[in-house]
């Protein structure tokens, strides 16, 4: 994630930021420049002072404050790339179902701004009636007592809205043994299986991506039962980022997928700042780094995580020193950074492809 400029004043903007805290001007995000842009009324639309381009609209999720992202200049349905993609909405009329979903929905346009920055290939439903990607965002029925699951079938990722519930999405947690769990994790999480499926199970490199996480023709339903009915291997840290990650080879590919996009964005953001790490007892330099690269562009997975280790050594003991749990509780074996490198390489090659032959998103439909 980047820092942002107020083209009016120069202030600093953040991703999230609906106007400039110094001039005032609403601020708006422009997906196809990657950048916040000040914004002024234009007639029924808005003149973005970034590009100073056609007259744009805001999303329509914007009269929810749900959304701070502005159209395609030839878009026809209202809503911002990010937002095209939603199915089912919550309850808007019920005030907590409404802050639940606006929560989702900074994590959902997170994912989708390093989605963008990939050049990663999105359709919608619209585009692709059996497998564009879509989310639903779902209540628990407080009369039958239904739970939402979030996950993931075809390219439809249901997000349970009980997530945005701080309580119980500790309570569940703490019940699952798992040392993160955030609403954006969910997110990159479930993303993950949609891109397996268009990256590798559709883009020929299944045999290749079998090489690295295991055979994923194994039956998922028993792999899921011996999981909850056993655990992990007393010695998964040594080939897996995390537990869950252990259950079955699609597990695997999104648990890494996610930490790919964790460990790239944040350090775009680290980089944003300048951030050095050079503590005064590392002799060796083993906990060193300058962060001054751009790991959206990064050719090389090492030089990823090469920054990446002593960041969070840095990070985690800034975090105990509060008594805060680590900010990345995860341990990158050999074997990780293996896993690691492939999700490199994978988004890489699209990206150039992309980029190559001149592809761009063309979805253009969408809805509440």
């Amino acid at each position: 994630m980047k820092l942002f400029v107020c083209q009016d004043c120069g202030n600093v903007l953040y991703f999230e930021n609906r106007a400039c805290e110094r001039c005032g001007h609403r601020v708006a995000f422009l997906p196809e420049k990657e950048t916040m842009s000040a914004i002024e009324p234009d007639g029924a639309g808005w003149r973005t002072l970034a590009d100073k381009g056609e007259r744009r609209m805001l999303c329509r999720n914007a009269e929810y404050d749900a959304c701070n992202w502005l159209t395609d200049a030839t878009d026809t349905t209202g809503y911002c790339r990010a937002c095209r993609h939603n199915g089912i909405v919550p309850d808007l009329s019920d005030p907590l179902q409404l802050g639940g979903w606006r929560e989702l929905e900074v994590a959902k346009h997170r994912l989708f701004y390093s989605l963008i920055r990939w050049k990663l290939p999105l359709q919608t439903r619209q585009e692709n009636p059996e497998h564009g990607l879509i989310f639903n965002f779902l209540a628990d029925d407080p009369n039958s007592g239904q739970k939402v699951m979030t996950g993931h079938d075809n390219g439809l990722i249901t997000i349970a809205l009980t997530e945005t519930d701080t309580i119980e999405r500790e309570r569940r947690r703490l019940e699952m043994g798992e040392p993160y769990r955030t609403p954006l994790g969910h997110f990159r999480h479930e993303v993950g299986h949609y891109f397996w499926d268009v990256l590798v199970r559709e883009g020929g490199r299944l045999d290749e991506c079998r090489a690295v996480f295991g055979d994923d023709s194994v039956d998922y339903g028993e792999a899921l039962q011996r999981h909850y009915a056993e655990g992990a291997p007393p010695d998964w840290q040594q080939n897996y980022v995390s537990a869950y990650a252990t259950m079955h080879p699609w597990e695997d590919f999104a648990e890494t997928w996610a930490h790919y996009l964790h460990i790239v964005d944040t350090l775009e953001m680290a980089s944003e700042f300048g951030m050095e790490v050079r503590p005064k007892v590392d002799r060796d330099g083993e906990l060193s780094t300058r962060i001054r690269f751009n790991p959206y562009e990064a050719r090389d997975v090492h030089a990823i995580v090469d920054a990446w280790l002593p960041f969070t050594f840095a990070m985690n003991s800034v975090n105990r020193a509060m008594g805060l749990r680590d900010l990345y509780p995860f341990i990158l074996s050999p074997a990780v950074v293996a896993k690691l490198g492939f999700i490199h390489s994978l988004v890489r090659d699209v990206a150039k492809d992309r980029i190559k032959d001149g592809t761009k998103d063309s979805a253009r439909d969408g809805k509440a």
